[in-house]
């Protein structure tokens, strides 16, 4: 059984193609249990975020992955193959750890991704799809992230995606402090995004969700308003600034009802920030005059100021993960030899108990305890070299050196010169 990763991400995919092979929460489950019962895969997990989506499965051969991911999705495998990355093993390990400590984000080092794998296992365990190898893999994963933040700079001054939310609204309002903002959802990365805007103090702030007590929760910690979804159209003109991240299938925010929106304005600009994938904003509002929106591929030119500074972190952070994947590799050996281990203890037992009742009998006839311990220790010895002394008789030509050193390596004997 082997290790495997599959998956594509915004280093790889653009944003139109991610969206098409994203796993909507509710479907998830029901993802993990037809994967894991896919042709030769055992254990399953997937990650699925704005950014990436990936599968990571222990499976005697991988080939079968990406059509199950089409399939799963509809879609062709070849308007998809062109953007996946495979990975086997000792490259599928180090991608995970890689992912799990920020190294491998549009935000180098951002702290989001640990807690979204970390869900991911959740769901995974939830589904039952999790087993021995997936899960010392991801506590080992989770070990390995934690070292990174700990003992490395990676997460000094990191500019998350809710922080380039910020700085994309103070590019277009001299001061977020006049604006209102709308946030669409109550999720984690809307969470992140409201108390990156608290900290400007924008005039107000609005949360719209599907569930009331979500958004009820997330308005409270801010001082901000709710309102119910549906009134987002209605109400969209008040607002200066979207923020948009929900899990829905299709479009929340769409092209007649901004159009709608920018004309009771009086065509004062209005920034909005899709964070969803799939989008939550059809992309067609882009081209509305006085609306500027940005996408999750769009922050990326927020952030790159700061990659200078991190360089010597993620160097001293694909060291630890280098040291931690041999580790990891180690253990998976090791593992592959504990049949062997437990065949062969079974074997010495079975043989020490055969020996162990014949010495009983003869010291309940009489016999010279001495002799029959002196009998015991043979006879032990006898079928305990039986089967190495044979190996080494029955080897022939070139081999005899060869199964010479084994033996020798195997039992720790002395070189004989």
């Amino acid at each position: 059984m082997q290790l495997y990763a599959l998956g594509l991400n915004h280093h790889t995919a653009p944003l139109a193609i991610r969206e098409r092979v994203a796993f909507q929460p509710e479907r998830l489950g029901q993802a993990l249990h037809d994967l894991a019962h896919a042709d030769s895969v055992r254990e399953a997990a997937i990650l699925s975020t704005c950014n990436r989506t990936e599968l990571y499965f222990a499976a005697e051969q991988p080939q079968h992955a990406a059509d199950w991911l089409a399939r799963f999705h509809k879609v062709a495998l070849n308007d998809v193959s062109p953007y996946l990355y495979a990975y086997p093993q000792r490259d599928a390990v180090r991608h995970v750890f890689r992912v799990a400590s920020g190294l491998d984000s549009m935000v180098i080092g951002e702290p989001q991704i640990l807690g979204q794998v970390k869900d991911a296992v959740r769901r995974a365990e939830e589904a039952g799809t999790m087993g021995t190898l997936l899960h010392k893999l991801f506590q080992n994963t989770f070990s390995v992230a934690k070292e990174v933040r700990s003992t490395t700079a990676i997460g000094a001054n990191t500019v998350s995606m809710a922080a380039a939310a910020v700085h994309l609204t103070e590019r277009i309002f001299e001061r977020v402090a006049d604006q209102h903002v709308l946030f669409i959802g109550a999720g984690e990365m809307i969470e992140l995004c409201a108390a990156h805007f608290a900290g400007a103090q924008p005039r107000s702030m609005t949360v719209a969700n599907r569930t009331e007590e979500r958004a009820l929760a997330l308005a409270s910690r801010f001082g901000a308003e709710t309102m119910r979804i549906d009134q987002v159209g209605d109400m969209l003109s008040r607002f200066d600034v979207v923020v948009s991240c929900t899990a829905a299938p299709l479009p929340i925010v769409g092209l007649g009802m901004v159009e709608r929106a920018v004309k009771a304005r009086r065509h004062r600009p209005v920034v909005m920030v899709d964070l969803a994938v799939p989008r939550d904003i059809e992309p067609e509002i882009a081209g509305l005059d006085d609306i500027f929106l940005y996408t999750v591929d769009d922050l990326a030119q927020v952030v790159d100021a700061g990659m200078e500074s991190r360089q010597q972190a993620v160097i001293e952070a694909e060291q630890i993960i280098d040291t931690r994947v041999d580790g990891f590799l180690h253990w998976m050996s090791a593992r592959q030899t504990v049949p062997a281990i437990r065949a062969l203890r079974e074997h010495a037992e079975a043989l020490r108990q055969a020996e162990l009742e014949r010495a009983v009998r003869l010291l309940a006839k009489g016999d010279d305890p001495q002799k029959v311990l002196e009998a015991l220790s043979h006879g032990l010895t006898n079928k305990l070299m039986h089967g190495p002394t044979r190996y080494l008789n029955q080897a022939e030509g070139e081999h005899k050196a060869e199964a010479g050193q084994f033996v020798q390596q195997l039992f720790n004997l002395p070189h004989q010169g």
